[in-house]
């Protein structure tokens, strides 16, 4: 595994990255059921500016809704974590993935009793 220094919102916490692990049995790994964005910040001015990023943590919350995937957190609570992302990591520009995907906790296609996980890295 690559190592690499920084840090990656995991669950509503700053992890090393290093740490930020996932179980090879995870069921989006598996049946490809997890939503995700791309979100790019610029440096500006002003400091670091991250574009759109409302309507980019709205859609990440629709396409959550469309899969039927509950989401543990606010988008309030998402939209921090993009900018605690870049914050943390002291970027100045960056490419961020927020996503949210089904633990490992069973196999099998249903996922209705299954954690969902969110990350921003």
């Amino acid at each position: 595994m690559a190592d690499r220094d920084g840090v990656i919102w995991y669950d509503g916490k700053m992890v090393n990255w290093r740490d930020a692990t996932t179980h090879v049995l995870t069921h989006t790994l598996h049946y490809g059921m997890g939503v995700f964005e791309g979100v790019r910040a610029y440096k500006t001015d002003k400091g670091t500016a991250i574009f759109r990023l409302q309507d980019h943590t709205d859609r990440l919350f629709r396409s959550a809704h469309i899969l039927g995937m509950k989401m543990p957190y606010s988008k309030e609570e998402i939209s921090a974590a993009q900018l605690a992302s870049v914050r943390e990591n002291k970027l100045e520009s960056a490419y961020l993935r927020p996503m949210a995907f089904y633990g490992a906790e069973a196999m099998g296609i249903s996922a209705k009793t299954l954690s969902t996980h969110v990350i921003v890295a």
